[in-house]
């Protein structure tokens, strides 16, 4: 009865260690696995944004809205290094991303590839239109970190009630600057 009782305790004991172990194992390699989502899900975003603001040095400098003092072959240069860089970020997305991620990121995909299209002047639109590619986008982007944090167990939001959407920050028009009154006055005796 004693030794039957010893090997009952021994089995019992090897069977917690290993369950335990193997709890440790897989807590673990979740973790490694959060990790690299965590870097995975940033460079993408990050990359996203890159491939935005590419877009739009290259098509404020089409459409004149701002002097660039670099070609517009160069531009597209960039445009392009940028677009390579966002899908190489969104290949690790597929690979480690949960389902809702993978598809809010195919959502953002879309609306980055219309902003660069207008840029490169694939398809045409007006300033109104292509700011609002750029609304829609961060809103996207926004919607891509809302399934990012779910899949990662992060609690709390990124939108709703305590973060209201915001808009694009743009600059007030220009103005010309008023002349002086020893200006115009120098002019009028002319």
């Amino acid at each position: 009865m004693t030794i039957a009782a010893v090997l009952v305790g021994a089995l019992t004991t090897h069977l917690t260690n290993h369950l335990m172990e193997r709890s440790r194992n897989r807590h673990r390699l979740l973790t490694r696995w959060d990790d690299k989502k965590v870097d995975a899900y940033g460079e993408y975003v990050d990359a996203a944004k890159m491939r935005i603001a590419a877009s739009v040095r290259l098509y404020e400098a089409r459409e004149n809205l701002r002097e660039d003092h670099r070609p517009e072959e160069e531009l597209r240069e960039d445009l392009a290094e940028a677009g390579r860089r966002w899908g190489s970020a969104f290949e690790r997305v597929m690979l480690l991303g949960g389902d809702e991620a993978i598809e809010a990121g195919h959502e953002l995909n879309k609306l980055v590839a219309e902003i660069d299209w207008q840029a490169t002047g694939r398809i045409t639109g007006t300033l109104e239109e292509w700011r609002e590619r750029h609304r829609a986008a961060f809103r996207a982007i926004n919607a891509f970190h809302e399934e990012a944090r779910t899949d990662l167990g992060i609690r709390g939001s990124v939108t709703g009630d305590r973060h209201p959407e915001r808009d694009l920050l743009l600059p007030s028009a220009r103005q010309v600057p008023a002349r002086r009154t020893s200006d115009r006055q120098a002019s009028a005796g002319d």
